[in-house]
């Protein structure tokens, strides 16, 4: 099989298993929903904070090290092991000593025992990550899915079970710490990967150094993401972040349906064509232009059925949450790009570089929403497109400089993408403007009507347009069409 073949594959196993574990995510949130209390979960969430916090401290990125070596020794992993454990104990002990303080903070003895025993997975940690950077390496996506799919299934039975028995939260912290148990059973089972421990401090700094600046570039992404929540909390109050946050996630779930998967088997990839310059940047420019082939449609029709897509869903209650939705969707091909990008900066080494870049960004994200907050959500939401625009072209200009790439090969890569989704917005256009009102009027309607044609249209030109570099995507997809269709009786 093809390096191109394996891109392929493995990002379809990784899309499936996103997919598949929002949507049993959903159902079975549904059904703790009815069985706890809010005050359960918000226990949970309260606990969560400062653990997720100090989960990005835990793995400490080393796993990424492993992968993104153009060699991994048996002792390389057990240098990684050995540190992940130290490290995870470390932050057990913090918390274990820190539980009474904290559930005095928060006035609730439980709190105590609640952090104690959910810390307990930072043990586990070493045992999940290194197995699954085993299969990550040797690009076993297929397996990975599995796992991750099984792990949410037993994770989600067990505090079921545990909530149907009226264990309240406990069933929430024990149900994770179960999915935790079999992620770990299932990845050594799966890899063939056994514990072991060295203490080699030459080797080891050199992992910790990479892992180290991954650490780092996650927190500052993951305060990016939070800044706006934080401003819009101090000075409009819950319900604007509440609506904010539903059009900034739904904005987001295409990017982490598509580009995300892509992003871990490309990196993989990329690191392991190091070597190769001219690999790396077809590589690279190959996955560009697919992805954004693939997700710009949807971020077209979120864009186009925003309002009626947040009625249908939510009710109208979250009316408010539609215009910043539009807006945010605008910045969805500038997401895909610096994503991309930064997997090219990932896999070459070059994090340092990535993170000033974040800490601008960072900056200016906090700027911006400050900026936008006298024209309310729909000012924020605009602004932060602005900030994503200026975050992707920054992003590449360094890719493009690890790659011997150029600004021209961009727009180029992005073509394809642009001449599909242009047709399927002067479509909807034109579909919006003759279409009868009572049926622009009923959400289900309008939203069927607006699904189907934009599916048809996007899908036909997809197929038969002459365009040049989706010559092969072309072939493979009718090829696949036929073979369905023979089997058809």
């Amino acid at each position: 099989m093809s390096l191109g073949d394996s891109i392929r594959r493995g990002a379809l196993w990784l899309i499936v298993g996103n997919t598949g574990s929002q949507v049993l995510t959903f159902a079975f949130g549904i059904i703790l929903a009815r069985l706890l209390t809010p005050e359960d979960f918000g226990m949970l969430v309260t606990i969560q904070v400062f653990t997720g916090l100090a989960g990005f401290v835990a793995g400490g990125g080393m796993g990424q090290a492993l992968v993104r070596a153009s060699e991994a020794t048996k002792q390389d992993y057990d240098i990684v092991f050995t540190l992940q454990l130290a490290i995870g104990c470390a932050i057990y002990a913090a918390f274990y000593f820190a539980a009474p303080w904290f559930a005095s903070w928060y006035d609730t003895p439980l709190y105590a025992n609640l952090l104690r025993v959910s810390a307990l997975s930072f043990i586990l940690r070493p045992f999940v990550n290194l197995p699954g950077s085993v299969l990550h390496r040797e690009m076993r996506y297929k397996a990975q899915t599995a796992v991750r799919i099984t792990t949410l299934v037993v994770s989600s039975v067990v505090s079921i079970g545990m909530a149907y028995r009226g264990q309240g939260v406990w069933s929430l912290i024990i149900g994770g710490l179960a999915g935790s148990m079999c992620s770990m059973a299932m990845l050594i089972r799966l890899s063939g990967w056994r514990p072991g421990f060295s203490l080699d401090i030459r080797r080891g700094r050199k992992v910790a150094r990479y892992g180290l600046l991954v650490s780092i570039n996650d927190i500052v992404t993951y305060l990016r993401n939070q800044a706006t929540n934080f401003i819009l909390g101090k000075t409009l109050g819950a319900a604007p972040v509440g609506l904010f946050n539903k059009a900034d996630s739904l904005a987001r779930m295409p990017h982490g349906l598509i580009t995300g998967p892509v992003y871990q088997v490309l990196f993989r990839a990329l690191a392991k064509e190091q070597a190769n310059w001219d690999k790396s940047r077809y590589l690279f420019f190959r996955s560009l232009s697919l992805v954004a082939v693939y997700v710009t449609p949807l971020y077209v029709g979120v864009y186009w059925t925003a309002e009626p897509l947040i009625a249908l869903l939510y009710g109208t209650k979250w009316a408010e949450a539609a215009a910043p939705l539009a807006i945010l969707a605008l910045a969805g091909p500038f997401l895909t790009i610096a994503n991309l990008s930064g997997c090219v900066l990932a896999a070459r080494n070059q994090l340092g570089r990535e993170l000033v870049v974040q800490l601008i960004v960072l900056a200016l994200t906090v700027a911006a929403t400050l900026a936008g907050l006298r024209y309310g959500l729909r000012g924020i939401a605009g602004a932060l497109v602005l900030v994503t625009i200026y975050n992707a072209l920054h992003m590449y200009r360094l890719a493009s400089q690890c790659l011997n790439a150029t600004w021209k090969q961009l727009p180029v890569s992005m073509l394809p993408a642009a001449t599909l989704n242009a047709i399927l917005a002067s479509v909807l256009f034109v579909l919006d403007h003759y279409m009868p009102g009572t049926v622009r009027d009923n959400n289900p309607a309008y939203l069927a009507v607006v699904m189907v044609t934009g599916a048809l249209t996007y899908a036909l030109c997809f197929l038969y347009l002459p365009i040049a570099s989706l010559g092969s995507e072309q072939h493979r997809w009718k090829q696949k069409l036929r073979l369905v269709s023979s089997t058809v009786p």
